[in-house]
């Protein structure tokens, strides 16, 4: 419906007071303008209330998160679904993308993807997220645990029976072992195996020398790295290469379901891996999927979905579910976070940028 804007304005146009006759003019003006701000201000309502979210009969979704959460996410996502269809009468339809959490993250920053939601390997994702703009100051405040909805440890997965006799990180030293690993400038899982193996140098007394000259043993055995920790599994398990995999324990205890022969260890040495969810605020506002994008982030963090999280071998962050789960899974002794290690702006700086610890370990260039 159009409304001239002309009738409007000159109901407000200045009289000259002083005469009865202006005097009657003016009381019936002032009712004429409350009666058509009254009407526009209710087709007004209408108008936002019929085209509202809520009131619509479905609402898209967009997911983005990093390759090893589909399982998972295929279990929770259909309950979330239900649960917001019987209480708010709307079907939500999922778009979902999965891959390298660091390429991902790129992707949702240059608009390539515009994520309601966010759900990625590593905080420092996340956060790089929000320097962009895309996600408000202090996200890691506006949900429960800073932020971090999955957690797991890292294994070694090796060949059927063990051949090399791997039994500790400091096994994947060795000359005649050759490890399968994915490159930490794309894929969440790298990074945190790049911590895994310097804490487990630097948090049981060693210096961090020690621990560069035992990481950049490991990792100029390696030939090429893959893209994502999917890739790199695809390369261990399918295609028959490198004698160790380093991985997220959840991701093996998924593979050993199909392959019963699957043959791993969690060295009790290990680091707490954290893998944060947000809500992408700029998008979710664009897109006015607020309130639908905040609620599937709280169900994340509900016992259904956190069961579906431990069913599938991660570590739950619900402290009940834990107690329940933590007879089924091997005991980690020393568990060490990246606060540890410095945090993540340390860790980003002299772990990660160009020509820091990775690149020199590699022998990349800094130029």
């Amino acid at each position: 419906m159009n409304v001239s804007l002309l009738p409007i304005r000159s109901l407000f146009r200045p009289l000259r007071l002083g005469s009865g006759q202006a005097f009657h003019s003016l009381l019936r003006r002032g009712f004429v303008s409350f009666l058509v701000l009254g009407l526009l201000g209710a087709l007004a309502l209408a108008s936002c209330t019929s085209g509202g979210i809520a009131s619509k009969p479905e609402v898209k979704l967009n997911l983005v998160s990093f390759s090893v959460t589909k399982a998972a996410h295929d279990q929770i996502i259909p309950k979330f679904v239900e649960k917001w269809r019987k209480e708010h009468n709307q079907k939500v339809i999922f778009q979902r993308s999965y891959g390298g959490s660091l390429a991902q993250a790129d992707d949702v920053i240059a608009g390539k993807q515009e994520a309601d939601v966010v759900h990625l390997a590593l905080p420092l994702d996340v956060t790089r997220i929000a320097d962009a703009g895309l996600i408000h100051r202090g996200w890691e405040e506006r949900v429960p645990r800073r932020g971090v909805v999955s957690q797991s440890v890292a294994a070694i997965v090796t060949r059927a029976g063990n051949p090399k006799n791997i039994q500790s990180w400091a096994d994947l030293a060795r000359e005649d072992v050759t490890v399968l690993s994915a490159d930490p400038k794309t894929s969440g899982i790298a990074i945190w195996q790049l911590l895994a193996l310097w804490g487990s140098v630097t948090q049981t007394g060693g210096e961090p020398q020690q621990a560069g000259d035992f990481v950049r043993r490991i990792y100029q055995k390696i030939p090429t790295l893959a893209r994502d920790a999917r890739e790199a599994s695809n390369a261990f398990f399918q295609e028959g290469k490198g004698d160790v995999l380093v991985t997220y324990e959840n991701e093996v205890i998924l593979a050993a379901r199909n392959q019963p022969d699957t043959n791993y260890l969690v060295p009790p040495v290990n680091i707490s891996i954290d893998n944060p969810v947000a809500v992408v605020d700029r998008n979710v506002d664009k897109h006015g999927t607020r309130e639908v994008a905040e609620a599937f982030v709280d169900f994340l963090y509900s016992e259904p979905a956190q069961q579906e999280f431990a069913k599938l071998g991660y570590r739950s962050v619900n402290p009940f579910i834990t107690i329940a789960t933590e007879a089924k899974l091997p005991p980690v002794e020393t568990l060490f976070s990246s606060q540890d290690l410095g945090g993540w702006p340390l860790i980003s700086n002299d772990f990660l940028a160009k020509g820091a610890i990775f690149d020199q370990i590699r022998g990349n260039s800094p130029n």
